[in-house]
């Protein structure tokens, strides 16, 4: 059964990684995926191409959604192409980290510009779609961090924070309209950049964690796919921690 069918969906940051597979996922699904990258132009490219198998539109838009012009221009591109907007998962997002007693301006001026601006540029410009329509469905993808902390991850925990106390804002504000607005939290997840740490530190993290495994980013996409689909239609305002118990 496909969940997301006749849906259209934007997914920022997906060219790799947790982003990349969500999208996957929702063009599975049946949606119309729309979605972002910076840096990674041949991934973003190669994205766009492997997405168009599944048979639905895709599109891929090299976008910076931490600036505000761009992310307007980004919706209302998105709408001339694809007709309209139901889904949202704001999910870019950089590390910078380091101990506060070493951690420069820059550095916590550009993870909150990638990682919590973003998500207020990009939900102010697509929501005005939504509200139209009268439905639609934002997800943003936090992390454990902003919910406990991280010595040396001041910046990304802040960030990750902002983003949880930013979503239940704006569900409810947006509820009324038929909006909703959750939050995924996942924890420790197999992605690019752990598969290069080394075996013992990842030892370490996984010996605390109850299911003893870091996640997949085919388990974080799954609950994507689930809060954007109308089997959670009356569920909104919610953290959804995908951490294998760490929380």
């Amino acid at each position: 059964m496909k969940l997301l069918e006749g849906k259209t969906a934007l997914v920022t940051g997906a060219s790799k990684g947790i982003g990349r597979m969500i999208a996957q996922k929702f063009a599975e699904h049946g949606a119309n995926v729309a979605f972002t990258y910076l840096s990674s132009i041949e991934k973003g490219e190669a994205l766009e191409k492997e997405l168009q198998a599944y048979g639905t539109k895709v599109k891929g838009y090299r976008s910076d959604a931490s600036k505000f012009d761009e992310a307007e221009k980004l919706i209302s591109d998105i709408v001339a192409e694809f007709g309209t907007l139901n889904i949202v998962v704001n999910n870019a997002g950089i590390t910078k980290d380091g101990l506060l007693m070493r951690m420069t301006e820059e550095n916590w001026d550009d993870v909150m510009n990638v990682n919590l601006k973003s998500v207020f540029n990009v939900t102010k410009a697509a929501s005005k779609i939504m509200m139209k329509n009268r439905a639609g469905a934002f997800i943003n993808i936090s992390s454990v961090v902003g919910v406990q902390g991280n010595a040396g991850q001041a910046n990304y925990a802040a960030s990750k924070a902002g983003i949880i106390g930013f979503s239940k804002s704006i569900a409810q504000e947006l509820g009324s309209r038929n909006i909703r607005t959750n939050v995924v939290a996942p924890g420790f997840v197999r992605t690019e950049m752990t598969d290069v740490l080394d075996p013992k530190v990842v030892e370490g993290w996984t010996a605390g964690i109850p299911l003893k495994r870091g996640g997949e980013t085919t388990e974080v996409a799954d609950t994507c796919v689930f809060l954007a689909s109308d089997m959670a239609s009356y569920i909104t305002g919610q953290v959804l921690a995908v951490d294998g118990g760490m929380l």
